[in-house]
């Protein structure tokens, strides 16, 4: 029996299992060996459930923290763990779990079935342990997975693209149909790996919040061109002339660029509003 106000749908699929294990590299049947020895990382699973791909994840040796906010999951989860010397059971919400707790010096990956309507949430708050986290392997809806991976001036790319790449480099990796999970869901899913850092890690940010808040900004009227979804910080033919000194079509709307662009355009505004304030004081 699930809880559907917790999100959950089972990977039933056997093959699936074995497919997403041999992607992350814990299938025991797998040609492909990790060369990271398991004493230098730890993976932290989200939403265990019934251990269906917990068994694989302690394959490897490495230690195991598996997260599950779901106490009639939980008495399983320990009795799997009486079986594995390396798996630990973290009964609780993931949104409220400090990754550092587990490290112990070690690098962190993190596997998860993540329930739909919290997927951005999770995400953000993995990206808060961006410095110890080195891979995100997440089974989320397809729909979202396409906009987490989707590059500049495609369809799918908008605010949510622009946060995962400013942390990672993701891979869209494999379809997962309806029918793969029990109960089945209403719409298909993917495996999508997130792998550390991003392109954050070569822009020279002083304030990662406040770029976001500007890249939000750019996004908030996606039909509108960067002009004027700026107005509220000058005017738009400054704006305009501002995109044009960067190389930017003048008319550019914020799908149309990178993360590496908006950074420009961000630390461009921000020089611009810093020298207005200085003059005018």
């Amino acid at each position: 029996m699930t809880r559907q106000k917790l999100g959950q749908h089972f990977l039933a699929d056997l093959d699936l299992r074995e497919q997403i294990a041999r992607a992350i590299r814990v299938s025991r049947h797998s040609l492909t060996r990790d060369v990271a020895p398991p004493g230098s990382y730890c993976w932290v699973e989200i939403g265990a459930g019934h251990g269906e791909m917990t068994e694989h994840l302690v394959q490897g040796g490495a230690p195991v923290y598996a997260i599950e906010v779901d106490r009639r999951l939980i008495a399983g989860l320990q009795r799997l763990a009486k079986q594995y010397s390396n798996l630990t059971v973290v009964p609780g919400d993931v949104l409220k779990t400090d990754l550092r707790a587990f490290t112990a010096g070690r690098r962190v990956r993190v596997y998860g079935n993540l329930p739909y309507y919290i997927t951005s949430p999770i995400l953000h708050h993995l990206f808060t342990f961006s410095d110890i986290v080195e891979e995100i392997h997440i089974v989320i809806q397809k729909e979202v997975g396409l906009r987490l991976a989707a590059e500049p001036g495609t369809r799918d790319y908008g605010y949510i693209s622009v946060v995962t790449q400013l942390y990672s480099r993701p891979e869209y990796v494999l379809d997962l149909p309806r029918r793969a999970f029990d109960p089945p869901p209403e719409v298909d899913s993917a495996l999508l790996t997130l792998r550390l850092p991003g392109a954050g890690a070569k822009l020279a940010l002083p304030d990662t919040s406040a770029f976001l808040k500007f890249a939000q900004l750019c996004f908030g009227q996606k039909r509108k061109t960067l002009a004027n979804n700026l107005r509220g910080k000058m005017p738009p033919q400054e704006a305009r002339a501002l995109l044009a000194e960067l190389s930017l079509r003048e008319d550019a709307r914020a799908e149309q660029l990178s993360v590496a662009d908006l950074a420009k355009l961000y630390l461009s505004v921000s020089g611009r509003l810093i020298k207005g304030s200085n003059r005018s004081g």
